[in-house]
């Protein structure tokens, strides 16, 4: 099963695939791990975005979507363009679409820790987010 873990930064999504068969964890290749929301306040722009994510996940086999949740207030809350992605991502029809919080996140690879390091992934840095949403969302599932 292929995963998707997606994070949200701004009005930016990042995103990482992410599989398990056997136990062994698979890095499919991606066209585009990030993508920008410009006009967001244009509902064009948003289905077009909508769309450009449907049609990756159709492309790459996606079955599973986990989004790393963002608090809705304090700090580090999320704005409102990262929401209205989000919304976009979880009204995609057919899709699995799960949200992580870190503790649960934390407490996942706590009992299943990475087996390397990011670094040895190949991964851009600014991925980091997206593969440990995605590694936890597969390592909580059994097989």
């Amino acid at each position: 099963m292929v995963t998707c873990g997606i994070e949200i930064k701004g009005s930016e999504i990042i995103l990482c695939l992410l599989s398990k068969q056997d136990g062994l964890f698979q890095l499919p290749d991606c066209r585009q791990v990030r993508h920008a929301m410009k006009h967001s306040d244009d509902a064009e722009a948003m289905r077009k975005f909508q769309f450009m994510l449907k049609k990756l996940f159709e492309d790459y086999k996606v079955e599973h979507v986990v989004i790393r949740e963002r608090p809705t207030k304090g700090k580090f809350a999320g704005g409102a363009v990262g929401f209205k992605m989000e919304a976009a991502v979880q009204l995609i029809d057919g899709l699995s679409v799960e949200l992580m919080n870190n503790a649960t996140m934390k407490d996942i690879i706590k009992h299943n820790p990475l087996p390397i390091h990011f670094s040895d992934t190949g991964l851009k840095a600014f991925q980091e987010g997206a593969f440990t949403v995605a590694y936890a969302a597969l390592s909580k599932q059994p097989e």
